[in-house]
């Protein structure tokens, strides 16, 4: 049984029904009623600027944000908060640089805005096994976290039930998805932004409130029961034991930076807004969201320590990644009432809807990229409700294998899976989008380089991670082939990713090099300013003929 106390237990499981039952109703009343691409893969465009930005800070508050975030901030201090920032600065990142041009040239799916310069179905077929790469581990990662999580609060050790809850939770994603759309899973990601930011200050209050509105205390208080003294105050403990710490920190950050700004579940948010004025307002709403919620995160993971201390931390996972739990639950204090015992609930609430909201959005990009780059960019095309229809099929040929691959490995450490969905959006991704937005000669080859080159480093370079093997805490901790000495792969696969795409632009020779400058002539304005508007239905010439023909004519006799 954990610590959480009987009647907290029982208050979360009768949150987590309640969540289910009210989010599957949002899917089925909010869903397409009808066979309309438009209004299943972007709901007619139809969400303000504050809803879209809640979803898309939605997106980026994922699970992997919650727990192994909180967790590092718990174990490790400074370099936390450093991750913690490094997630706003990638969203900045979208915002300033890529949310106008992926908005200007995308319709539905990352392959429309890779393939509004390069045509050619290989383009979109590639475009879609990238986002398959870079999605499915996360997935999973955080499929298998709703078993670990519901056996952690609820107080069970046995698979058997731990696997039931993956498999329950992988038919809601597939639900959500399939019947949701694009507005339904918007709505769920804004409900879970809206409960975690509001439970989350509560407890972040409490826990200020608790050392007296001190914040300098509390980060003391846990530096000195951290295990850790001041180097919990500095940066490098999180890879301490590592043979290059702070180069392999940088390697963090940057795969957190790039890739977090160019997984295909967040930029097709971009797609859901009707003007780039929208685009705009919908990025500072998202900003602002996430800033609040990287603070509150902060001080609930210092404060977690501060009250509970590393080695409980780590005696209920040694990644940490219950610290946040475990902190809501100490700033209630040893004797907690019926009205903190309810609070709890919506702090556990909020993580297992955000763990659900996260894997619906990632399969609702992986089935629109099946259904609509795949299926559907075939010469012969195809019709749009038959379209809408492979879509929703789509979302459970990708959730099943899903489902089992996370039943399958829940009792393995997932951080390589994890780490490996930011690496890949960071070398592949984000090289493909910078490159087919701005580089005017960039060329077809290039871009299919980009993509295969920076997706196949990644995965050869991670197989030698101390992730995979070679570690107590690894995948595979009774094999060791660790031979690459980052534990992430961007330091070296972010450069050889740019490195493919300029090669193989270069390949094409000055007669490529020359068609595509005048090809991206032709788009440059829709890419960087927009498609033009149009023209007003009466110019001011004709309204004044207009004028004076009228006058004219009450002036006749």
């Amino acid at each position: 049984m954990t610590e959480l106390g009987g009647s907290a237990q029982s208050w979360s499981l009768v949150a987590f029904c309640s969540v289910v039952t009210v989010t599957l109703l949002l899917c089925v009343v909010t869903g397409p009623g009808r066979d309309d691409l438009e209004e299943f893969y972007t709901g007619y465009r139809s969400l303000s600027p504050m809803r879209n930005g809640l979803a898309v800070a939605g997106d980026y508050i994922s699970a992997a944000t919650v727990l192994t975030i909180g967790g590092v901030i718990a174990l490790c201090g400074y370099d936390g908060v450093v991750l913690a920032l490094s997630t706003l600065l990638s969203l900045l990142l979208l915002m300033v640089l890529l949310a106008e041009p992926l908005h200007n040239t995308g319709r539905f799916t990352m392959g429309d805005a890779l393939g509004r310069r390069t045509a050619g179905r290989s383009v979109r077929v590639t475009a879609c096994a990238v986002t398959l790469l870079a999605l499915m581990p996360m997935m999973i990662v955080q499929l298998a976290g709703v078993g670990q999580l519901l056996a952690f609060i609820l107080g069970f050790s046995g698979s058997v039930l731990k696997t039931g809850c993956i498999v329950g939770a992988g038919t809601l994603m597939i639900s959500y998805a399939a019947l949701g759309g694009m507005k339904g899973t918007a709505l769920i990601q804004i409900l879970k932004t809206v409960i975690l930011l509001g439970s989350g200050l509560v407890v972040a209050v409490l826990i200020l409130h608790t050392f007296g509105w001190h914040p300098g205390t509390m980060v003391d208080t846990a530096a000195r029961r951290s295990g850790a003294g001041e180097a919990f105050l500095r940066y490098g403990l999180q890879f301490a034991d590592g043979p290059h710490p702070a180069a392999d920190m940088a390697s963090t950050q940057v795969a957190i930076v790039l890739g977090g700004a160019c997984l295909p579940h967040v930029t097709m948010r971009m797609y859901t807004a009707g003007s780039a004025r929208q685009v705009r307002r919908t990025m500072s709403w998202a900003v602002s969201a996430v800033a609040l919620f990287m603070l509150v995160i902060t001080v609930i993971g210092i404060g977690a320590t501060a009250l509970v201390g590393r080695q409980r931390i780590t005696a209920a996972d040694p990644r940490g990644s219950t610290a946040y739990l475990l902190g809501a639950r100490a700033a209630f204090g040893p004797e907690v009432s019926r009205a903190e015992s309810l609070l709890f609930s919506t702090v556990t609430t909020a993580v297992f809807l955000t763990l659900l909201a996260s894997v619906a959005g990632m399969t609702l990009a992986c089935a629109n990229s099946l259904a609509h780059d795949v299926a559907a960019s075939r010469p012969a095309g195809m019709a749009p409700p038959r379209e809408m229809t492979l879509a929703r099929v789509s979302a459970l040929v990708v959730g099943v294998p899903v489902v089992l691959l996370a039943a399958l490995f829940q009792h393995r450490s997932l951080q390589p899976l994890a780490t490996l969905s930011f690496c890949m959006g960071a070398s592949a991704i984000a090289p493909a989008l910078v490159y087919s937005l701005f580089w005017r000669r960039f060329s077809r080859t290039g871009l299919l380089c980009t993509l295969i080159g920076g997706s196949f480093t990644v995965l050869v370079l991670m197989s030698g991670t101390r992730l995979v093997s070679g570690s107590p805490t690894s995948a595979f901790p009774e094999a060791d082939f660790d031979w690459f000495p980052f534990t992430t792969t961007a330091l070296v696969s972010v450069p050889l990713g740019f490195a493919f795409g300029w090669l193989g632009t270069l390949l094409g020779g000055r007669r490529g090099a020359r068609r595509e400058r005048e090809r991206y002539a032709a788009v440059e304005h829709r890419i960087l300013a927009g498609p033009p508007r149009r023209r007003p239905e009466w110019s001011p010439d004709e309204t004044t003929a207009m004028s004076r023909s009228v006058r004219d004519g009450r002036d006749k006799p």
